[in-house]
């Protein structure tokens, strides 16, 4: 009963605080640290001890599989060199510094002791970077950086933690830790990759989305259960299968899948992320109570905690600014070089999790100092948690690296959609046979390109006071499936058809709900820059195409003027000058100039905007 009511009142908890942060702006990673610590000081609060096999067992293979499934895979590869770098010798380079400057701060105790505490605080945590990166809007470099690096360093460190702890009781050889590491390592990748293969045919035979999403459930343990049996590394196991199944899974899953899997991991890892922010706090009045209870002094205990918190950010420091010199320094790897923002937001972001205060607990119970060696890490948790999470907005904004801009996201979507519309109309004019029904033809081509019209209408701003077509047909149709379910929940209060016809019915609107296309409206482009995308791929119109300053651009559609229609937004042909409406207008007069005159490119006539397009090519620029 006390554990129901325990888990009843951390959920409720952290739903509750997390809707505080999200109205008010606040971190809720650092809020949900304080309102442990808080709560842990109120009397009758028991003390909670955060079992290492708990985290690293039950809580860590679902969190890192929960945070593959955002991370693509082909990035994930194409980072691999700064990969390595982050996510091991970072890890080693910690380890080392730390330990030494333990030993120095900490006399009496083994340096082996020393360098299992370095292991412990040496890899930032997954759930904090994304949950804070998130929320700040870091450049998108340095949030891919943060989150390649956090999937892979925790198998780092605590393969680091597994040589120093045998380093207290036998003499290891560089051979004997490099052995170790590789099999580590290989083991991983072996069941890793065997555990995504099996999942991968398996699903390939669900069809039932319920049943799919249960089965990607046991897949990290699947992953992490095997690879530890084998003495390989389950946490790396587990990435790699996280990985291989998020990449593997438009070809092995129904759509129903994985926007069911998607829903319940999204709501998982929120509720798990969360929760261990509020265990860190918890954790607070043992460890300060065991280092009382130890021979060390208040003062010694303070110098070492505040010192190896230190040495814990000035080597990240160190290593990523060293890391970005070197790859500058070489000319085959110039490419690669972090600029010097990059850098330093990198290094400023690597707060520490619940992770490092779990595996602290490996730390044998009879090495000298260990009470001390738990708080230097509790420490290290909450201090990079507070001092750089707080500092790391007023820090991203000093720095003045642009942050995802939804608007260049837009765009690119937008073109990624018109590929995709062009690609399904080609397949339908494949199957028709010309005994379909022209309406139910003309249907399914309307369908496909008003899904691809609601993207681009995204973009720019219509020169009227009225709704865009798309938000126009989204509300209204919306006001009429309101007007459908309340019948449908009449006829289930008056009693006047069958549970199991009212349940379908319902599950018939709400789906058709979820399939409205809902787009925001995107904030102003600042007034000095125009939305263009970077290169012009490969369209050889595009590259000999003149740029938007190079045309008069008319802020009116004349041929809707003359007609008496109206238009959403506007393009400008890049050839003649003619300025005319676009696809989701009435009359799509820019279509019709290309149609009688051939002008390859346009280029869009919004304000704040640069794109240009090919019609020839269906290719953006």
């Amino acid at each position: 009963m006390e554990i129901a009511i325990a888990l009843v009142a951390l959920t409720v908890g952290v739903c509750a605080v997390a809707a505080a942060c999200d109205r008010f702006g606040w971190p809720t990673p650092l809020v949900l640290v304080v309102v442990g610590a808080v709560v842990s000081l109120v009397p009758g609060v028991p003390e909670v001890a955060l079992e290492p096999e708990l985290v690293l067992f039950g809580l860590l293979p679902p969190l890192l599989y929960a945070t593959t499934a955002r991370t693509s895979l082909v990035d994930f590869t194409r980072n691999k060199l700064a990969t390595v770098l982050m996510s091991v010798v970072l890890v080693v380079f910690t380890t080392l510094v730390v330990g030494w400057t333990t030993a120095l701060l900490l006399p009496g105790v083994a340096l082996a002791a020393c360098m299992a505490l370095g292991a412990v605080v040496a890899p930032p945590d997954a759930v904090a970077a994304t949950a804070i990166g998130r929320r700040l809007g870091l450049p998108r470099r340095v949030a891919t950086l943060l989150e390649e690096e956090s999937l892979v360093n925790d198998a780092s460190a605590l393969i680091a933690l597994s040589v120093a702890t045998s380093a207290l009781t036998t003499a290891l050889s560089p051979v004997h830790i490099a052995g170790e590491f590789v099999v580590a390592v290989v083991g991983a990748l072996v069941v890793g990759g065997a555990v995504a293969a099996v999942l991968a045919l398996v699903r390939t035979r669900i069809r039932n989305p319920v049943l799919d999403t249960a089965v990607s459930f046991t897949a990290p343990y699947l992953a992490f259960l095997p690879a530890e049996e084998v003495h390989a590394s389950g946490v790396l196991a587990v990435v790699v299968t996280g990985l291989t199944m998020a990449h593997l899974s438009p070809r092995v899953q129904t759509a129903a899948s994985r926007v069911t899997e998607a829903v319940n991991w999204r709501t998982v890892a929120f509720l798990l992320e969360n929760a261990v922010f509020v265990l860190i706090g918890l954790q607070l009045p043992q460890l300060l109570g065991d280092a009382a209870d130890g021979a060390f002094s208040g003062g010694r205990i303070l110098v070492v905690c505040l010192g190896v918190l230190v040495a814990t950010i000035a080597a990240r420091f160190v290593f990523v600014f060293a890391s970005a010199n070197l790859l500058r320094a070489v000319p085959r790897l110039r490419h690669l070089q972090w600029p010097d923002g990059v850098s330093l937001l990198v290094s400023w972001a690597g707060m520490r999790g619940v992770v490092t205060l779990a595996a602290a607990q490996l730390v044998p119970e009879d090495v000298p100092g260990r009470e001390v060696l738990l708080l230097a890490a509790f420490t290290v948790v909450v201090g990079t948690l507070l001092v750089q999470g707080l500092s790391l907005p007023w820090l991203v904004r000093r720095v003045g690296l642009p942050a995802p801009d939804p608007a260049e996201d837009a765009l690119q979507a937008a073109a990624l959609g018109d590929a995709a519309t062009a690609a399904g109309l080609r397949r339908l004019d494949e199957l028709l046979t010309g005994e379909e029904p022209e309406h139910l033809v003309a249907m399914l081509r309307a369908r496909s390109k008003s899904r691809s019209h609601a993207a681009w209408e995204r973009l720019g701003r219509p020169l009227s006071d009225r709704m865009t077509p798309s938000a126009l047909y989204a509300q209204l149709r919306l006001e009429m499936l309101a007007a459908e379910r309340a019948v449908v929940v009449q006829a289930r209060d008056r009693g006047t058809a069958e549970p199991d016809v009212l349940r379908q019915a319902l599950a018939d609107v709400d789906f058709e709900e979820t399939l409205i296309d809902r787009l925001d409206d995107l904030d102003p482009l600042e007034a000095d820059r125009g939305l263009a995308p970077a290169t012009a791929g490969g369209c050889a119109h595009l590259r000999t195409a003149r740029a938007r300053a190079d045309v008069a651009v008319a802020d009116e559609c004349a041929d809707c003027r003359r007609e008496g229609s109206t238009w959403v937004h506007l393009r400008t042909c890049l050839q003649c000058g003619y300025t005319g409406c676009c696809d989701s207008s009435e009359r799509r007069h820019a279509r019709r100039h290309f149609g009688e005159s051939a002008h390859p490119v346009l280029v869009s006539a919004e304000p704040g905007e640069a794109w240009r397009w090919c019609w020839v090519d269906e290719e953006l620029g």
